[in-house]
């Protein structure tokens, strides 16, 4: 299987590595010249396009699926819409219109588009409640991968990540120094979420292949890329400190971090935002984690931490 990997950044770049050490043909595509290199380190092609340039994008070879897993940079909701938005959509069509157009796109976005739920648990059911503008516009992608790529005979899924955490990524100092602000974390070691893409695709092909006709595990749907145990902000600051043989960090309560008045509205937002995402459904699938919770995630950064102050 050749998947073109369109924003082959930190999940892309595992993605990458895992195909191809599976046996499958990966390309990552990169807008800049940066990182090329380390694309073609970790040992598959590597091609230069911006998703959002449907010139650019005929560079890319054809391939039997598409993963679009570009990012916005973290700029506002103008930058976002241009890459998730207007690049989906070229992707979409360039791809789509050509003479052996890929089969499969997974768009990656984000459970962030769920908003508020007061703590309570949401899945692939819940209805979406983007509390800002740039998850507004993820929200917007989803659809347009679900329903506007078969329009083209692609078969669109979205896998909705949860925050992204693992190599040079762990940020123990947010947790052990505090003040840690009260919420729960909901989260995916990247080994994990590159696993789970890779899963949706190998099922996908494998399916084709025993049957002859597409009978795919998640079809047009969207299945959440969340580990098994979401826990609350303080469990995990304290359980770190514990691991991390240090003092139990500083807290605070949601309302205490709003009173300080340096967020923006999108940040208080945030902090407002509470949920628990459930993995059912990847389960029900059949992938098997790699990392199912933080206790495991964070392992090799807790022996490293704790390697460097002995």
């Amino acid at each position: 299987m050749r998947v073109a990997i369109l924003g082959c950044g930190y999940v892309g770049l595992e993605l990458g590595r895992q195909l191809h050490e599976t046996g499958h043909e990966p390309i990552g595509v990169r807008r800049s010249s940066d990182g090329l290199d380390a694309i073609e380190d970790a040992g598959f092609e590597a091609v230069q396009a911006d998703v959002t340039d449907a010139t650019d994008l005929e560079s890319v070879p054809d391939v039997d699926a598409l993963v679009f897993a570009a990012s916005s940079g973290g700029r506002g909701a103008d930058a976002a819409r241009r890459v998730y938005v207007d690049g989906l959509e070229t992707a979409i069509e360039t791809f789509g219109s050509r003479a052996n157009p890929p089969a499969h796109l997974v768009y990656t976005s984000s459970t962030g588009v769920h908003g508020d739920h007061d703590g309570d648990w949401v899945d692939e059911e819940t209805p979406l409640e983007p509390t800002t503008e740039k998850t507004e516009v993820l929200a917007e992608a989803e659809r347009i991968a679900r329903e506007y790529a078969p329009e083209y005979g692609i078969d669109g899924i979205v896998a909705r990540y949860a925050g992204l955490y693992g190599p040079d990524r762990y940020r123990l100092e947010r947790y052990l120094e505090g003040p840690v602000t009260a919420g729960y974390l909901n989260m995916v070691h990247r080994d994990d979420a590159a696993g789970a893409v890779r899963f949706l695709l190998e099922e996908r092909t494998e399916k084709e292949s025993e049957v002859g006709e597409e009978e795919d595990v998640a079809r047009d749907e969207v299945v959440q890329v969340v580990d098994d145990e979401p826990v609350s902000k303080w469990a995990f600051a304290d359980w770190l400190a514990e691991e991390c043989g240090v003092d139990r960090p500083p807290k605070q309560t949601k309302a205490e971090r709003l009173e300080t008045g340096d967020l923006s509205d999108a940040a208080e937002r945030r902090i407002l935002t509470s949920k628990r995402c459930s993995n059912d459904r990847l389960r029900a699938l059949g992938y098997e984690f790699s990392y199912p919770t933080f206790r495991e995630g964070y392992r090799a950064a807790i022996e490293s931490y704790r390697s460097a102050v002995c």
